[in-house]
């Protein structure tokens, strides 16, 4: 499934409250596993983000999910596919959602969406990078053992 580039902002209520902007999970049953704002050491010389410590942040939100399925330790044993679609700026608020796409015998396979909540003036969601990752199941020696069914 595609989903749009950007989200509609949400409307302030009559309180003045804004509700969360971004969804607990996508059209796609992707679900929300981390919200996080990048700090000011986190930018490189041309005032964007880096691109390392998003897939940091990628690789985190990646695990949660093969985590709960595991039972156990996991270790990321590949990156499947990183796409920088756009580019991520101090202030934003990054939301990732991960869905599961292969559960095989050791392994667990994620795919993972970030959008980024930015212009407080004038509030929007951009999707800003998406990715494959893939996480083994380990035992206490960090050898692959069988996932949990």
């Amino acid at each position: 499934m595609t989903l749009p580039a950007t989200l509609p902002p949400s409307q302030p209520s009559a309180t003045g409250h804004v509700p969360a902007l971004s969804p607990q999970t996508l059209p796609d049953s992707s679900e929300l596993v981390l919200r996080v704002m990048p700090l000011p050491a986190d930018v490189n010389a041309n005032g964007d983000i880096f691109g390392g410590w998003i897939m940091a942040q990628v690789d985190l939100a990646g695990a949660v999910l093969p985590s709960r399925i595991a039972k156990g330790r996991i270790a990321t044993v590949a990156v499947n596919q990183f796409i920088f679609k756009q580019p991520v700026s101090l202030g934003d608020l990054l939301s990732f959602y991960a869905r599961v796409t292969r559960i095989g015998n050791t392994s667990i396979s994620v795919h993972v969406e970030v959008y980024a909540e930015r212009n407080p003036a004038n509030l929007h969601v951009v999707k800003v990078t998406e990715a494959d990752l893939t996480y083994v199941a380990i035992d206490g020696n960090g050898q692959p053992r069988p996932v949990p069914r």
